[in-house]
């Protein structure tokens, strides 16, 4: 399995370097106000495919933040003890359990969804 795996990286790697060989040719880029940029198709191709990925990471990164910061508040509230409830709060105590009976709390290191 190893060496059929390293078998499919030299195919990949094989197409994309004959891919890079065989558009050579340059290609103008026409930018606003009449600017330009002419260099050979594969950079182009390369720069096009850089730029995407720069451009999708940073649409990630506020819902990354914001899924993150839910899974600390999580982990913080699995952590912190109950507090007892005050003189004041009318709701009945719940009966105490033995900690052999209560069931951890698992909290997911990356929260998925909205």
């Amino acid at each position: 399995m190893k060496y059929l795996l390293w078998l499919l990286k030299a195919a990949i790697f094989f197409t994309l370097f004959a891919f890079a060989l065989n558009n050579q040719q340059d290609a103008t880029v026409h930018f606003f106000f009449g600017t330009s940029w002419t260099a050979p198709l594969v950079l182009v191709v390369l720069a096009a495919f850089a730029m995407g990925l720069i451009v999708g990471v940073l649409g990630m990164v506020p819902r990354w933040w914001k899924h993150r910061a839910a899974a600390r508040d999580a982990q913080a509230a699995a952590q912190t003890p109950n507090i007892a409830p005050q003189s004041g709060d009318t709701a009945p105590a719940a009966p105490a359990s033995s900690p052999a009976t209560t069931t951890p709390v698992i909290v997911p290191s990356d929260v998925h969804g909205i």
